[in-house]
């Protein structure tokens, strides 16, 4: 992956390559789901896979290979499908890109009390303050967490932040998923 640094961990790799993909297909796309597994677990347990997915014996052995799942489904809210999930064990980590609208901290104390969730998305979608933004949020079993988030105003590689806690209800809700 081009605009990923070699320095990073396998997780923010993961994340950044995500990212990068999801990028690819441009803006107004759905959540997207992915299952994260060790790279050299699967050139080893799924050969063909590996294959398929590009994954030569000689690349980084290192790393995490993000596999996107399924369309989510739509009509369900994002947090009552991921209480749905159970990840086999040959699954390290998750990860989920979702593009939501986001007001600065400034815009806060404007947001008016006691509106329903439509009338509040159809407030913020209207403020001239608003932002899109593209969240990328994986967490592995062992606990690690990572973020990438891209603005959709300053769309480039360059300019994606990264971080392990900068959406740590949606890091929470991930890690949930692994839980018994």
């Amino acid at each position: 992956m081009s605009n990923t640094p070699m320095a990073a961990s396998p997780l923010t790799r993961a994340v950044l390559e995500i990212d990068e993909y999801v990028s690819g297909l441009g803006w107004d796309q759905p959540a997207r789901l992915f299952a994260l597994v060790d790279t050299a677990r699967l050139r080893t347990q799924e050969p063909a896979l590996a294959a398929q997915l590009g994954l030569e014996a000689e690349s980084e052995s290192a790393g995490l290979t993000p596999i996107e799942q399924d369309e989510l489904p739509s009509g369900k809210p994002l947090d009552e499908f991921l209480g749905t999930i159970a990840w086999p064990d040959a699954v390290a980590g998750c990860a989920l890109s979702v593009e939501r609208m986001m007001l600065p901290p400034s815009a806060e104390a404007q947001v008016p009390q006691n509106l329903s969730e439509a009338k509040l998305a159809k407030w913020v979608a209207e403020h001239p303050e608003r932002q899109e933004v593209r969240m990328t949020v994986a967490v592995l079993r062992d606990g690690g967490r990572e973020s990438a988030l891209r603005l959709r105003e300053k769309d480039s590689a360059t300019d994606v932040l990264t971080g392990p806690d900068l959406v740590p209800g949606l890091a929470e809700a991930l890690a949930s998923t692994f839980e018994a």
